[in-house]
């Protein structure tokens, strides 16, 4: 049910998006020839007449376009020389169809209309989308009297004691302590916790240079009659320094909330490497069973744990735990809380104040995210779209109730306004950025390039819209989401 809830939701703000284009134009007396829900791929489920504009549904709804008698007649002329390239006769146009064809000169065409009117009409998918954000989190906000904060308290629920070999069990922990903060990371959510404990696994395969270099010279200090400049032969018998711990993870506030894509700069150990780390752990001398690289056996020495830093708030105190470190596969044996932080919005002013603060932060993060996309900070295998927003969304108003999802729905249309202005043919930006050169211009752009650019980036954004579906199957079979 709740994903049926979620579909419709986002059906309706690519409703809305073609309703904003359908009234401008209206608006302006332009004629509509055509109102279509979903993409014009495969059959058509729905078709029916409205005035001069005919309404369709498509089987494809992933979209949705309004058309215009210009587009029509572009489209029929294209289709009689594709016919004529081919050696058939072009069928004829029936009397009922040369009654609807509007004269070139026709205030009702799109392109004899203002620039000015142009862009309105083009733009009123992206103004409709803004307004329906705000509309929707200002209904959500009246209606719950509360908006979230994006931020959680994340507490401590339990300590696992079964088959737990860190060192959590030891530390002053109890259920009930608040976390405050992880390697001096605000824990303003589990993802930020849990992101900090897994990248400081006990054995994570990797090894800092520097250690390496100062694991090289311990050899060397333990065992002055071996030549380390050289590959250590079989049967040398070696002394090992102490295991310690390696550097504690530090990163931004972006990489630990995943606004931002985490990097390490760590050398990566071999198979044989690691094999070697196991082989040695806890042990202060080792009889080599073959050859070996110095910076190999350094780099297994360098392969400990990542110490974090926890600090607790239990009734107003404040309590420190330092040095802990997970088992090896990355877990501390904790059971988390989380309680999300809600702003009240019972009076007319906190609704208006907050809403629209609500929607401005999540703006900018997805405006932040979108940068980081581009830039490729965030691999285009993170990209997802309709079926994992989907999936994501049922789950959250399964999990968090309809507020959530209302809120997600927000986010959603604002987030279709800003890809829709982005100066991308056949995309509405595209549109604006085209009618913009022609007021620079002073005239109107040749029709065989705009369109031949539009087809083009059409292609282009089918091509993206399949790629994007297959990384959503891909991500929800492999349990990403």
């Amino acid at each position: 049910m709740n994903t049926i809830i979620m579909l419709f939701l986002i059906s309706l703000l690519i409703l809305v998006h073609e309703l904003g284009h359908f009234f401008a134009a209206r608006m302006f007396g332009v004629r509509v020839s055509k109102f279509g829900f979903g993409l014009p791929i495969g059959p058509t489920l729905f078709k029916t007449k409205w005035g001069d504009t005919e309404i369709l549904v498509h089987a494809f709804l992933l979209g949705g376009y309004v058309s215009f008698p210009d587009d029509e007649e572009k489209e029929e002329e294209a289709k009689k020389a594709l016919e004529e390239k081919a050696g058939k006769t072009p069928k004829e146009d029936k009397e009922e169809d040369k009654k609807d064809v509007l004269p070139m000169n026709s205030p009702e065409r799109f392109r004899n209309k203002k620039p000015w009117q142009k862009a309105i009409i083009v733009s009123a998918g992206v103004f409709m989308n803004v307004i329906f954000a705000i509309f929707l989190t200002i209904f959500a906000a009246a209606w719950y009297h509360k908006l979230p904060t994006g931020t959680s308290d994340v507490f401590i629920k339990e300590i696992v004691a079964e088959n737990n070999t860190s060192n959590i069990l030891k530390a002053d922990i109890k259920p009930g302590d608040k976390i405050k903060s992880i390697n001096g990371i605000d824990v303003t959510s589990t993802y930020k916790f849990i992101f900090v404990v897994q990248n400081s696994k006990y054995f994570d395969g990797l090894a800092d240079s520097k250690i390496v270099t100062k694991k090289i010279e311990d050899l060397k200090r333990l065992n002055p009659n071996v030549d380390f400049e050289n590959i250590i032969k079989k049967g040398t018998a070696l002394k090992l320094p102490a295991a310690e711990a390696e550097k504690p993870l530090r990163v931004t506030e972006s990489v630990a909330s995943g606004y931002e894509k985490y990097k390490s700069s760590e050398i990566v150990l071999t198979k044989e490497e690691t094999e070697l780390r196991d082989e040695i752990e806890n042990k202060t001398s080792l009889v080599l069973k073959e050859d070996i690289e110095p910076e190999s056996l350094a780099k297994a020495l360098s392969d400990t744990y990542k110490p974090i830093t926890i600090v607790l708030d239990r009734d107003g105190k404040e309590i420190v735990l330092n040095n802990i470190y997970t088992d090896k596969s990355g877990v501390l044996g904790l059971r988390l809380e989380t309680r999300e932080n809600f702003t009240p919005t019972n009076t007319p002013k906190e609704i208006i104040t907050n809403s629209i603060n609500y929607l401005w932060q999540s703006t900018k993060l997805m405006g932040y995210g979108l940068w980081q996309l581009v830039t490729g900070k965030i691999p285009m295998s993170e990209m997802h779209g309709i079926v994992v927003i989907t999936k994501v969304g049922s789950d959250i108003i399964e999990t968090y109730g309809m507020l959530n999802g209302l809120l997600l729905t927000a986010i959603i249309s604002i987030d279709l306004a800003i890809i829709n202005l982005l100066p991308i043919p056949a995309l509405d930006g595209g549109h604006l950025m085209f009618l913009a050169l022609e007021k620079i211009l002073g005239r109107e752009l040749d029709e065989k390039i705009t369109e031949g650019i539009g087809r083009f980036f059409f292609l282009l954004l089918i091509i993206l819209m399949v790629y994007v579906i297959f990384n959503d199957i891909f991500a929800l079979v492999t349990h990403k989401f």
